[in-house]
């Protein structure tokens, strides 16, 4: 048996690269099944929340007097390398040791087993593999959850268990699948994959000439980076894209809207090369109707860079192009039996009948055979498919993700904050140009959208929530 550590850490957050360790806890097994146990608090450096309070039991009080991290640095180091780096959602805790060690200059790497994939693999009839369903599952014994050596502890039962359980050749194949690593580019650093994370995020693939070549996004960053170069799954353009890639870079968000609208903005402001689709287009028109009285609303192209997209215009598509939009309401025209005059598909002449009604399909509005109210509720039939979400806020609003706010102002994207200082600048900087994708993204999620109003001089982010 391989010499073994199970580590549990406690955090003052989520995220390696800002928040920091409050506690480590490590339980090692030797090689001959040996067994030592060691705790440590730890002094963050920054304030712990208090719902982190309140769930770990670890207050500020209780770090104020206990070591930073880089006094108790070289004691963890010598405690996991070597050894098999064993935890609940390991990407986690390895990748808060990872970044810990890396502020201080020393690369950490070893290999790592994630107990969570463990129980999926091993007990793939269960649904829930969190630590409390496998206490309950298993009958470990907990007496401290949420500090770190007692969760520690449950991880080393639970590997006890399994292997009381399960026939050997069944963990190690579970292992052997969990550690397998994709087919590489030969061109690209093994090592350049390590830190990535299993979060929601943005990746960039670079080429030769450090410039992107592919932006793309993911819920879980790091499997959906290494399904590229897998070679079971692999297509030509895949296999393409591979023999290019030098360098991979990522840019985590708090979660998946977070993620489409970095995408979406990256693309179009980097031209990636393999990226067809999310490209800029400043020609994006829609149809709107204008009121030229006695009940005619005549159809008009806008510019959708032109409109605000408020409640007070209703607009039908968005489209690439001006041909684009001509041809489908030109579709529209013929299956809904409307007037080619008076929905601008040719001059209007007074008195005079459309071509559309010289071949029996339009009805005659054009030269009073049909009321003109008649005619407008066929064409507002015709363009119910295409109405376009109204911006429904009187100015900017936010949708919160995790500690992220994304700032939207008439369906264009102006950023991502964290601070209300943040949202002022964003609000304060240019405003960027109408956006098809975006738009689309944002639709879908309006309902999480909260109008941003500033209250007292502050925007009270945090008041967002």
């Amino acid at each position: 048996m391989p010499a073994l550590a199970f580590v549990d850490l406690e955090t003052t957050g989520a995220t390696a690269t800002h928040d920091r360790i409050t506690e480590i806890g490590i339980v090692e097994v030797d090689a001959d099944g040996s067994v030592r146990e060691w705790q440590q608090l730890v002094n963050p450096g920054m304030r712990i929340p208090p719902f982190i309070e309140q769930l770990t039991g670890i207050t500020n009080e209780m770090v104020a007097a206990a070591p930073p991290f880089e006094a108790i640095a070289a004691e963890a180091l010598r405690r996991l390398e070597g050894r098999l780096f064993i935890a609940h959602n390991a990407r986690f805790d390895y990748g808060f040791l990872k970044a810990e060690f890396k502020r201080l200059g020393i690369d950490f790497r070893c290999t790592v087993t994630c107990t969570v994939k463990l129980s999926r693999a091993l007990y793939p009839e269960h649904h829930r593999h969190n630590l409390d369903s496998l206490i309950e599952r298993h009958g470990l014994q907990a007496e401290a959850r949420h500090r770190a050596l007692a969760d520690a502890q449950l991880i080393h039962q639970f590997w006890q268990k399994i292997h009381a359980d399960r026939s050997s050749e069944a963990i190690e194949a579970a292992l052997n699948k969990q550690n397998a690593r994709p087919s590489l580019p030969p061109n690209l650093d093994a090592a350049n994959l390590e830190d990535l994370p299993d979060t929601p995020g943005v990746y960039l693939f670079y080429g030769e000439n450090n410039l992107p070549i592919y932006i793309g996004k993911a819920k879980d960053l790091r499997k959906r980076v290494l399904s590229h170069f897998s070679a079971d799954v692999r297509s030509a353009k895949e296999m393409a894209l591979a023999q290019q890639v030098r360098r991979i870079d990522w840019i985590v968000t708090a979660g998946e809207i977070g993620a489409l609208l970095r995408e979406s903005a990256l693309v179009k402001e980097l031209l990636p090369t393999q990226n067809r689709q999310l490209r800029k287009n400043e020609e994006v028109c829609t149809w709107t109707l204008v009121d030229e009285g006695e009940g005619w609303l005549r159809p008009q192209l806008t510019l959708a860079n032109d409109l605000d997209f408020g409640l007070s215009t209703s607009c039908y598509g968005l489209f690439k192009s001006s041909k684009e939009a001509n041809t489908v309401m030109r579709q529209l025209v013929e299956s809904h039996h409307l007037c080619d005059m008076l929905t601008g598909q040719q001059p209007l002449k007074a008195g005079k009948p459309c071509f559309g009604h010289q071949i029996r399909r339009c009805k005659g509005v054009c030269i009073g055979k049909e009321p003109l109210a008649k005619h407008t509720m066929r064409l507002m039939t015709a363009l119910t498919g295409l109405k376009l979400v109204s911006w429904p806020f009187p100015g900017p609003a936010v949708i919160r993700e995790g500690d992220e706010a994304h700032v939207i102002d008439g369906w264009r994207y102006l950023g991502t904050a964290k601070s209300d200082d943040d949202i002022r600048q964003l609000l304060d900087g240019k405003r960027p140009s109408f956006d098809r994708d975006t738009y689309k993204i944002l639709a879908k999620v309006v309902a999480k959208m909260k109008p941003l109003a500033a209250l007292n001089g502050a925007f009270q982010l945090h008041t967002l929530s």
